[in-house]
């Protein structure tokens, strides 16, 4: 079989569910929004900024990766600078190959200099709608969704969970709880859960990254998580080929992993990617999903993080299909809108790639 290049990726069509629009800004950017608010940073050069991400994230601990996010989060403050971020995510997803993403943030956490909740959604919006369509006019068709992400260590769940019902119908189509794990479980914002469901809205939880099986137990059991943020340690409940009780009910329900390898590598969630175990729970036929989490501090690309999966356990074109598929499955859009994405869009591009 002839190894897949990068470059061949780039090509596919991909779909995307577990990407921070804080976590994926373009160094150059960061540097001209942080000058215009007087945000100092530790690199003021566009190139050595990219280096210095990678490296503070390559910690091994994801609580010193989650402390890069203070530099990316202060120019993100005004309607220019979220309208800037947003417009230029969607240009950047969709010029390596990604049709379909959903990309999440806390509106919380763009407050500082004064914008409503309401504005930063609003910015973020237009930022994505603007970016989409130039991404159109140069023949890249991408389609974005948000999730408005509540942070677990404060107490705005439940108000970030009917902002997000609000705006249902404008762009939102998920919500989700991120931050440091232990000793912030998810049970803490069960009132929010509980008002997503009687709302028939879509959710997905960080679980199972720095912290274990708890973790997971706790997002699916009591809080009725649609997905996993990550899940990665499901694999605890795994001995060979032999599952447990949690992992056997993960699987038969299907419930996707948002399975995110370089980061779970910088954050020690996994030792390397060859011994991701993403390659165990694709075998173990698991609803696996590839992400890219955070693409500045892990200084990656949908295209990338497909082609370092390719290489670790020899993939090829049907194993990233199945990989894209899974995906597009698992979005928070409808479902006729998800399967003519997969049927007029991505098995078409795989079935040219496939001969």
């Amino acid at each position: 079989m002839v190894a897949i290049t990068h470059a061949d990726i780039v090509k596919a069509p991909k779909a995307l569910l577990h990407d921070h629009l804080d976590g994926g800004l373009r160094p150059a950017t960061i540097v001209e929004l942080a000058a215009a608010v007087g945000h100092e940073l530790p690199e003021t050069d566009p190139a050595r900024l990219g280096e210095w991400f990678v490296a503070a994230a390559d910690s091994g601990s994801l609580e010193r990766y989650l402390e890069t996010f203070a530099h990316t989060v202060a120019v993100m403050q005004t309607e220019e600078g979220l309208h800037r971020v947003a417009r230029e995510c969607a240009l950047d997803l969709a010029a390596d190959g990604v049709v379909y993403a959903e990309i999440r943030y806390a509106p919380e956490q763009h407050l500082e200099r004064g914008l409503s909740l309401n504005d930063v959604v609003d910015a973020v919006h237009a930022g994505f709608r603007d970016g989409c369509a130039e991404a159109a006019a140069q023949g890249s068709q991408i389609r974005i969704g948000t999730l408005l992400t509540a942070m677990r260590h404060a107490a705005r769940s439940q108000e970030i969970a009917e902002l997000a019902v609000r705006y249902r119908d404008a762009g939102v189509v998920g919500f989700d709880i991120a931050g440091a794990e232990a000793g912030f479980p998810p049970t803490r914002h069960l009132d929010a859960f509980e008002y997503l469901q009687r709302e028939n809205f879509h959710f997905t939880i960080h679980a199972g990254e720095a912290f274990g099986l708890p973790s997971i137990w706790q997002a699916i059991q009591w809080c009725g998580a649609d997905r996993l943020g990550h899940g990665v340690r499901i694999v605890d409940d795994i001995t060979g080929s032999s599952l447990g009780r949690l992992s056997s009910y993960v699987r038969d329900k299907r419930i996707p992993l948002e399975l995110c390898p370089s980061s779970n590598v910088q954050t020690g969630a996994a030792p390397s990617i060859a011994e991701h175990p993403i390659g165990l729970l694709h075998d173990l036929r698991f609803r696996v999903t590839v992400n890219t989490d955070n693409r500045l501090m892990s200084g990656t690309s949908m295209s990338r993080e497909m082609a370092l999966l390719a290489e670790a356990f020899g993939w090829g074109w049907s194993e990233l299909q199945w990989l894209t598929i899974n995906a597009m499955k698992s979005a928070f859009i409808p479902y006729d809108e998800r399967l003519a994405i997969i049927n007029d869009v991505i098995k078409p591009a795989y079935a040219k790639l496939l001969t």
